[in-house]
């Protein structure tokens, strides 16, 4: 294969706009992602995810800006689980699972109840190779506003997720934390709807940061790590796309899921490793 064939999908305008879009999600969802797995908000990212499906439909039912709805849905599923857990017996990962599941369902009715030849599959699916000039500025004014809040305010948000209550001690406003978390995770979210969609959008919201720990062992590598591992997978999905004839999100999903059993493999042979050095050394 030559050098001019390998460099055949720069040469297309709607390859150049999957790369860039891909390049310009992979930073939040990276960072977010550290954040997710530490706090063990994983089900909450695919909880959000999934209940902003009745926010879309009515807001293109009512004429307005999609991710208007989609964020309005986010935040709703969002405070709505926050309210249940603090006021009933039920843990919060119940009532997550209760309550995406619940604003799912009513997304899928009346997505299947709208008389329209306009088709919202790219919501749920995405469309990394139909994005338009409006879906890059939205997701790169949102990527820039979340990964900036993140990476200046990282050290508050980290006290938070190990120990609220210390974050609270040290005169913190861990309620600001919390709801501007809620917050990030819903925006990110919407910055995702044209690449990667609803369903494998909570994959780019676990997958990086996983790895990352797996790997490192301080934040703020692992920071470092998520944001080169989810731009490597995510440009080298929509790259492989190209050449497999497959839809890039997927494929972007798979190399993330492949990196993350590398990870693992590689993290249970040190750990084995280190093991058996210790008992010989006890011996």
């Amino acid at each position: 294969m030559t050098f001019e064939t390998l460099l055949l999908p720069f040469q297309f305008p709607f390859m150049l706009k999957a790369f860039a879009i891909a390049a310009l999600v992979a930073v939040p969802t990276a960072l977010l992602s550290c954040f997710l797995v530490l706090k063990g908000w994983a089900l909450m990212g695919d909880a959000v995810s999934h209940s902003i499906l009745p926010g879309i439909v009515l807001a293109w039912i009512t004429g307005i800006p999609l991710i208007v709805g989609a964020f309005a849905a986010g935040m709703g599923c969002a405070l709505l689980t926050g309210y249940l857990a603090e006021n009933s017996r039920v843990k919060q990962d119940t009532v997550m699972g209760v309550v995406f599941s619940g604003m799912f369902g009513v997304g899928i009715i009346l997505y299947t109840s709208i008389d329209t030849n306009q088709h919202l599959d790219h919501v749920l699916f995405g469309n990394m190779l139909g994005v338009g000039a409006q879906d890059l500025w939205t997701a790169g004014l949102i990527a820039l506003g979340v990964s900036g809040v993140l990476l200046v305010k990282w050290k508050d948000f980290l006290l938070h997720a190990f120990d609220p209550a210390q974050a609270q001690a040290s005169g913190l406003r861990t309620n600001w934390l919390h709801y501007g978390l809620l917050s990030i995770l819903s925006l990110t979210i919407v910055a995702t709807l044209t690449s990667t969609g609803l369903i494998l959008a909570v994959g780019l919201l676990i997958a990086p940061g996983a790895i990352a720990f797996l790997t490192v062992r301080s934040f703020g590598q692992m920071m470092a790590v998520a944001v080169t591992v989810c731009l490597a997978a995510m440009l080298g999905g929509v790259y492989a796309s190209f050449w497999l004839d497959s839809a890039p999100a997927p494929t972007v999903i798979l190399i993330l899921t492949a990196m993350f059993l590398v990870a693992f493999i590689l993290r249970l042979r040190t750990t084995r490793a280190a093991s058996r050095r210790l008992n010989a050394a006890e011996s």
